[in-house]
């Protein structure tokens, strides 16, 4: 029975798509491993002292650096700048006093997953979406640090830098 009961396990997990919903029901497309909810709320991006020391991190990794106030985005084994502005602000002393759980992390999609990361997307047909808020400047009144979201008026990306927002346009 044992034995069944694993081998069952097995092929189910095989078979399962992995998808999550934050703050919602319902998933907009079978394309999608992450989406938010609807709201006036925004995901916050990992922050680090330095892009300098994130180690081992791969091409789409999104970061909040605290030393200069900037989101960033490693594409070509480089870290892109997406805040575009030097007057960022972040007040760190919430995670100051706290250790670090090395071995914390969440895969969403394939379990044998090895590539580091605290939140690891790792279907190779399905995407994240982003919370999407209409005017975040107007609608998300205390934005944090490192907060992204879809601006569905301008359709397009908005970062948060702790001082000001920045839009990316497709």
């Amino acid at each position: 029975m044992k034995k069944t009961l694993i081998i069952a396990s097995f092929f189910l997990s095989y078979f399962l798509q992995a998808q999550v919903n934050i703050g919602g029901s319902t998933m907009s497309s079978p394309s999608v491993s992450l989406e938010f909810g609807t709201g006036n709320k925004g995901i916050i991006l990992p922050w680090v002292t330095s892009a300098a020391n994130v180690t081992n991190s791969v091409d789409g990794t999104l970061i909040y650096d605290t030393t200069d106030h900037k989101v960033k985005l490693k594409s070509n084994n480089v870290w892109q700048d997406l805040s575009k502005d030097e007057n960022g602000v972040s007040n760190t002393t919430i995670q100051d006093n706290k250790t670090e759980q090395a071995n914390s992390k969440v895969v969403i999609g394939t379990t044998n997953e090895n590539t580091s990361g605290i939140l690891v997307l790792s279907d190779t047909n399905k995407a994240m979406v982003l919370p999407k808020v209409a005017k975040p400047y107007l609608n998300i009144i205390n934005p944090s640090a490192g907060m992204m979201v879809y601006d569905t008026d301008a359709r397009q990306l908005a970062v948060f830098n702790g001082n000001v927002w920045t839009f990316w346009k497709p």
